[in-house]
């Protein structure tokens, strides 16, 4: 099943980075991991440092921009594959969407307590 573009994805490309952020903190800080973790994690698919990301929480950009403004994509983010929200990562077309998947399966790996090592897919 692949994820065509559609209103649910412009549902999902409008939304502010900052309205998700702070459920992002809550979910990993509740299963035992930081915030700086989170921001590791962050960094390494998009390059945004802490100054960086403070400024895209501030500004209420939205996931669009967020990944279309990323310093810079990790190379290595399409060895993120599983499922997410039902949809497998790797089959997901709408490339935006696709880096909002990838950005959430981070996520739950870090709550997950999966070593930071295999996160960053070293």
């Amino acid at each position: 099943m692949t994820m065509k573009p559609g209103a649910n994805n412009e549902r999902v490309y409008r939304m502010a980075f900052a309205s998700v952020y702070p459920h992002y903190v809550t979910k990993v800080e509740k299963k035992g991991r930081t915030k700086e973790e989170l921001h590791t994690v962050i960094d390494w698919l998009t390059g945004y440092t802490e100054k960086g990301l403070a400024k895209v929480i501030a500004d209420k950009t939205d996931f669009a921009t967020f990944f279309a403004n990323a310093p810079r994509m990790h190379p290595n983010a399409s060895m993120i594959t599983g499922m997410i929200c039902g949809y497998r990562i790797e089959e997901i077309d709408d490339p935006i969407m696709r880096q909002v998947r990838y950005l959430d399966k981070l996520v739950d790996e870090l709550a997950k307590g999966r070593a930071m090592e295999k996160i960053l897919r070293k």
